[in-house]
C-alpha cells in the first residue's frame, strides 16, 4: 500500500510539474526546475561559461531557452536531461531578450551587441535573419501579432521591427539618452510600455495601421526613484508590475489611471525581474538576494520563496496556462 502510495504521489508530481513550469536562473550558472506551491527544486541545469540572463519557455511547455553571455541554449522541459537540444551562436554580446513565435515555428534574441536575431527552429542551422540596432540592446518583446518585435536599446530608443518588411518600421526616443531597461506589450495589443534607467514609465496606446502614429502617448509614472529593472503587463491587462533597484515589486491599477495598487516588500536586494500567474492572481519575483518569491497580488504576502541558489537570481519564467 506504501508502495502504492508512493507511485501515486510521483506521478501525480510529474503530472503536475508538467502543467506548471516554473524556473529561475542566475549567476551561479545554473537553471532550477520548482514545485511551486511546495518550494521544492526537482531538477538543476548547468549553464556553462556564463550567467543566465532571460529565460523563456515555450507556450506548448516543451522547451526552455536560457541565454547568457554570448550563448542562447534551448533545453527540453518534459526529459530529464542535462544537455541542450540546441545551441545557438551568432551573438558577440551579453544577450538580454528572448522569446518564441507562438507555434514555435522561430525564437528571437536581442543582445548589447546591437543586434536583434531571429532563429528558425524548425532548420538545423537556426540563425534566418539579423537586424542591426545602434545600440546594447536591454529588452525586447514580441507583439501579439507575431509580426513585429519591439526594442529598447542602452541609448534610450525604442524600436518596432517589421519582419515581413525585414525593416525598422518605428522609432521613438522617450527620455533623451537614458536607457530603456525593460518593454512590455499588452496581450489584446491595445498598450505598450517602457520603464528607463530613471525608473520612469512610459505608457502608449497602440494604434494599428496608423502609420508615423502608431504610439500615442497615454500616461507616464515615476514608479521608482532608481533603476526599474523590469516592467509587466498582467495577462488580464488589468495591472502592471514594475520591479527595481530599490529593492521592491509595486503593482498599479491599469484602469484606475495606473495608480499604486501595492508595494510588495520583501526582496533584500535589487529584483531583476517577475512573472504573472496566467490567471494574474499571483507574481513570481526574481532578485540580487539568491531568492525568488511567489506573492499573492490580493493580499500582497509572500506564499512561497526559492532558496536554493548560491547567487544573484536575475531571471524567472513561469507557464501554468491551460
Amino acid at each position: 500500500a506504501k508502495q502504492g502510495a508512493a507511485r501515486l504521489a510521483s506521478i501525480m508530481s510529474s503530472r503536475y510539474q508538467h502543467s506548471v513550469v516554473l524556473c529561475t536562473a542566475g549567476y551561479d550558472h545554473t537553471i532550477k526546475f520548482w514545485e511551486a506551491p511546495a518550494g521544492k527544486c526537482y531538477r538543476t541545469l548547468a549553464f556553462a561559461d556564463s550567467q543566465v540572463n532571460q529565460l523563456a519557455i515555450t507556450p506548448d511547455k516543451q522547451y526552455l531557452a536560457a541565454v547568457g553571455n554570448c550563448h542562447a541554449r534551448l533545453f527540453d522541459v518534459m526529459k530529464d536531461v542535462s544537455m541542450p537540444v540546441r545551441n545557438f551562436t551568432g551573438h558577440t554580446g551579453n544577450i538580454t531578450a528572448v522569446g518564441f513565435q507562438k507555434d514555435r515555428k522561430w525564437m528571437f534574441t536581442g543582445s548589447e551587441d546591437g543586434t536583434l536575431k531571429i532563429w528558425d527552429m524548425r532548420q538545423r542551422s537556426g540563425f534566418q535573419r539579423s537586424y542591426p540596432s545602434k545600440a546594447a540592446l536591454n529588452t525586447a518583446v514580441l507583439h501579439p501579432n507575431q509580426g513585429e518585435i519591439i526594442s529598447g536599446d542602452e541609448d534610450g530608443n525604442i524600436r518596432v521591427w517589421d519582419l515581413t518588411a525585414n525593416a525598422c518600421s518605428y522609432e521613438l526616443v522617450p527620455d533623451g539618452k537614458c536607457a530603456i531597461r525593460s518593454i512590455t506589450i499588452a496581450p489584446d495589443a491595445s498598450l505598450v510600455m517602457a520603464a528607463n534607467n530613471r525608473g520612469t514609465c512610459f505608457i502608449w496606446k497602440l494604434n494599428e495601421g496608423s502609420g508615423g502614429n502608431a504610439f500615442q502617448p497615454l500616461h507616464k509614472i515615476e514608479a521608482h526613484d532608481t533603476y526599474c529593472l523590469k516592467a509587466l503587463i498582467s495577462p488580464d491587462v488589468k495591472y502592471l508590475a514594475t520591479t527595481s533597484a530599490d529593492k521592491s515589486i509595486k503593482i498599479w491599477n491599469i484602469a484606475k489611471k495606473f495608480e499604486l495598487e501595492k508595494t510588495l516588500v520583501g526582496h533584500q536586494r535589487w529584483v531583476w525581474d517577475c512573472c504573472f500567474s496566467a490567471d494574474s492572481q499571483y507574481l513570481v519575483s526574481a532578485s540580487s538576494d539568491k531568492t525568488a518569491k511567489l506573492w499573492k497580488l490580493s493580499t500582497g504576502g509572500i506564499l512561497m520563496e526559492y532558496k536554493q541558489h548560491q547567487k544573484a537570481v536575475t531571471c524567472v519564467a513561469l507557464n501554468d496556462s491551460n
